[in-house]
């Protein structure tokens, strides 16, 4: 599992031109998984998330959590976080994970952060579809978080 974290001052994701996920101040998770990615990953990749200390403190120093801050985070699903682009020009998906085993993945993903943050706080996007995502990258603070 690979989740690359931005830190945000607003986001939202659109489908079919209907804004369907939204958030101000927080996270905007693009979550991809790959072949050997399981459920019994989850639990360690959520407390990770939520615990993660990315928020300025009133000294500015990164030392609060999404839960110190209040804010919400938005989630979207991307395969191509595991595109290969090693070799030829074209990239290679043969590691990510077949849409029929993650979506019921991304969907218990999206479970577990809604038991930890609540259903209003967690956002997302529409797995397979064709989105647009826009956001105001505050820092701009981005992570790559990753379970293997």
């Amino acid at each position: 599992m690979r989740a690359l974290i931005q830190r945000v001052k607003s986001a939202s994701v659109t489908v079919d031109g209907s804004v369907i996920g939204q958030i101000e101040q927080g996270l905007l998770v693009l979550f991809g998984m790959q072949k050997e990615d399981h459920a019994g990953l989850l639990p360690w990749f959520v407390e990770k998330l939520v615990h993660l200390r990315i928020f300025k403190d009133d000294a500015g120093k990164m030392n609060r959590s999404i839960q110190d801050v209040d804010g919400g985070i938005l989630v979207v699903s991307q395969f191509t976080l595991y595109g290969d682009c090693r070799t030829g020009r074209r990239p290679s998906f043969i590691q990510t994970l077949s849409p029929d085993q993650a979506k019921p993945l991304y969907d218990q993903f999206v479970v577990e952060l809604r038991k930890k943050m609540g259903d209003a706080k967690v956002q997302t996007g529409e797995f397979g579809a064709e989105m647009q995502v826009e956001l105001i990258n505050d820092g701009p603070v981005t992570f790559l978080l990753e379970q293997t």
